[in-house]
């Protein structure tokens, strides 16, 4: 027997997970305050914070196209 998912628990799941990506993004925008702060700032962390913020983003993105998608 299989049971699939409604749309509304997969939205759930779905808002679980932004959630855990708004985490990941605020602490990737605390690290880079942090390299920033430090003296002197060394520019390859942060370019690698820069690209980590970029990644997350996309994910985030992509989620919310998915949920979108799910709520039409």
């Amino acid at each position: 027997m299989t049971v699939e998912l409604s749309a509304q628990e997969k939205i759930a799941i779905i808002d679980q997970h932004l959630k855990s990506i708004e985490y990941s993004l605020y602490n990737n925008e605390l690290d880079l305050i942090e390299a920033n702060a430090s003296t002197p700032v060394d520019a390859s962390v942060v370019s690698n914070i820069e690209s980590k913020i970029s990644a997350t983003t996309g994910k985030k993105n992509a989620l919310l196209a998915a949920k979108a998608d799910l709520e039409a």
